[in-house]
């Protein structure tokens, strides 16, 4: 492998989407050819507190403005976290990141994706390797989350039918940008394979 291969979980809520990456990480690690750093995106970005803020402002009120902020420092963030964060790995490491810009395309309502993906790449935020985007249909994630006993846990996400619209949001962005699809509405194990298939092979064509 050449260099550090770097990749992003991402998806609406309750898709099982750290499930999955925790399971990959694992198995990764269990084969141990190279270092796996697995990192979470809201427990190392510097802004968060004043992004969490930021968004509970927004749910009362909405406006284009305050949603391309709350997009701004997102992406602030995200390109700190690039510098100094990732680049500070192994350099033969494969990161794992849960969540990253393409979760913007599940949970902005207003700010059109392509101009959140232009503030990221305008900041220099490190563009993954490889997109994981994990989907369920929304009526299992739903389900899921009933079942947690933290529930949902969103503060932009409020009813099923704003469920629904998030989930749908984010399956035309994987289209419409290429990433890999997860569809996880079986066992974690056959999610897990599909994706630690999918970096075995693009590592032989990084090697």
């Amino acid at each position: 492998m050449k260099g550090q291969f770097f990749l992003s979980f991402d998806g609406p809520k309750a898709t099982g989407k750290t499930t999955v990456l925790e399971s990959v990480a694992e198995v990764l690690r269990v084969r141990g050819q190279q270092p796996v750093v697995s990192l979470c995106e809201k427990e190392i970005d510097p802004y968060r507190h004043e992004i969490l803020d930021l968004i509970k402002e927004l749910v009362v009120r909405p406006g284009s403005t305050l949603e391309r902020r709350i997009c701004e420092r997102l992406a602030d963030g995200r390109a700190w976290i690039s510098a100094n964060v990732l680049n500070q790995q192994p350099p033969d490491a494969i990161i794992l990141i849960d969540r990253w810009y393409p979760s913007d395309a599940a949970f902005r309502k207003i700010t059109p994706f392509s101009e959140i993906l232009k503030l990221n790449i305008d900041r220099k935020v490190r563009v993954p390797d490889l997109h994981v985007g994990v989907l369920a249909s929304p009526d299992i994630s739903w389900s899921r989350a009933a079942c947690r006993p933290r529930g949902l846990s969103s503060v932009v996400i409020r009813d099923f039918q704003e469920h629904v619209d998030c989930s749908a949001a984010f399956e035309r962005a994987i289209f419409q940008q290429g990433w890999f699809v997860c569809r996880n509405e079986g066992s974690v194990e056959a999610s897990t394979k599909i994706v630690t298939d999918t970096i075995t092979a693009a590592l032989r064509e990084n090697s």
